[in-house]
């Protein structure tokens, strides 16, 4: 019987160790192109995610308004924008007002030093010339750092505002060309193939769909628990420093813990240290609700990754596209677990990134056994 050239391929069996080191190299391939390319690569995947948010909503465009693809795109792009700008401009006024108080916080912060340095010129015998001889270098060393960061942070806020640009622009193309997208997807593979193909992208559009979803659905939640937690507890600047922890949650197992010290830090500044306490304590109370009720039932489902999993993915992702990649690289290992679940020879890595799951309970099986006579016996289990 011939064999064709991708039949025989198909045919040759490589050992393990020869297929681990193959799948290795293509995944360190991988993360190096996505390094180098992270300029691209991050607003097309940001550009992804919310192309796929939009999809339903633009289809209800189409199908209910009567109107073009192209019309549908952009009224929905246009509308997810304006929210967006809604938020980042209330952002912008609780900023605001926090900047008119800072000269007030640096007085205060100024108190705070003065009495550590007492505290440790009394408990260490280190007077205070020497500490502010001290401070004085390290001041020094911080100014040239922050004149240097002054000049970088102007190209970052317009190489932000580039970056949002094209996000846009690349979820409005993304959903105006989806049926030729989706035609591309699946011409990359062979004809058989094509069926499981179109599960793993149609479950693929579902999980970032539900995932993006739910993290707006618990950000939205965490932003009106903080901020009422916070106001009762007659915390200044509590709206601001409630959706701020709400934000830094979407980065899970490290956002938390920044926003609870940025919290302290500025409570400490116009308060006393017991309210600073009450306020990192409420908030880290919160996230232990969050991370074990509303987190698995809103977010935990769409991607059942495992927590050592998740960490290794924010680690890598910030490494490689940093904070952005610290939200990006989750989906997007989700991705990969799916792909992994439905291609031969892969499973084992797909169950490796994924969560153990409890074995379900076997069923008894039960015999109905009759007497002839009419009487029936016990049931037999």
């Amino acid at each position: 019987m011939h064999l064709t050239n991708s039949e025989a391929v198909m045919m040759l069996k490589f050992p393990f160790y020869a297929r681990l080191a193959l799948t290795l190299l293509a995944v360190v391939l991988v993360v190096f192109i996505l390094f180098i390319g992270r300029n691209i690569f991050i607003p097309l995947v940001f550009g992804l995610l919310i192309g796929i948010l939009l999809f339903p909503l633009s289809l209800v465009f189409e199908r209910k308004l009567h109107v073009g693809r192209g019309v549908a795109s952009a009224l929905s792009v246009t509308l997810f924008l304006s929210m967006a700008g809604s938020f980042i401009y209330f952002m912008a006024l609780q900023i605001g007002q926090f900047a008119r108080d800072i000269p007030e916080l640096k007085k205060r912060f100024q108190q705070i030093a003065w009495e550590i340095q007492k505290w440790v010129a009394y408990k260490f015998q280190i007077n205070t010339s020497i500490q502010n001889d001290y401070f004085e270098r390290s001041a020094g060393d911080i100014v040239q750092t922050a004149a240097r960061s002054a000049s970088e942070a102007v190209f970052t806020v317009i190489g932000v505002v580039v970056m949002f640009v094209f996000v846009f622009i690349f979820a409005f193309f993304m959903l105006y060309h989806y049926k030729f997208l989706m035609r591309f997807v699946l011409h990359l593979f062979n004809v058989r193939h094509r069926e499981k193909v179109h599960e793993v992208v149609m479950e693929t559009k579902t999980m970032i769909n539900g995932y993006v979803m739910g993290l707006v659905i618990e950000m939205v939640i965490m932003i009106v628990v903080n901020s009422g937690l916070l106001l009762l507890l007659d915390i200044r600047y509590a709206i601001l420093l409630g959706v701020m922890a709400a934000v830094l949650n979407i980065i899970p197992y490290f956002g938390i813990y920044v926003s609870i010290v940025l919290t302290m830090l500025v409570t400490l500044a116009n308060n006393t240290p017991g309210h600073a306490m009450q306020a990192g304590l409420a908030l880290f109370i919160v996230h232990v609700l969050d991370a074990n009720i509303l987190m698995p039932r809103i977010v935990g489902s769409r991607v059942k990754m495992n927590p050592f999993v998740t960490i290794i993915a924010v680690i890598i992702g910030e490494a490689v596209w940093g904070v952005p990649g610290m939200f990006l690289f989750i989906p997007l290992t989700g991705i990969m677990k799916m792909v992994c679940d439905r291609v031969e020879g892969l499973e084992a890595w797909g169950m490796l990134m994924g969560v153990e799951e409890a074995p379900k309970p076997k069923k008894k099986l039960v015999l109905d056994v009759s007497v002839p006579g009419g009487a029936d016996n016990n049931m037999v289990k």
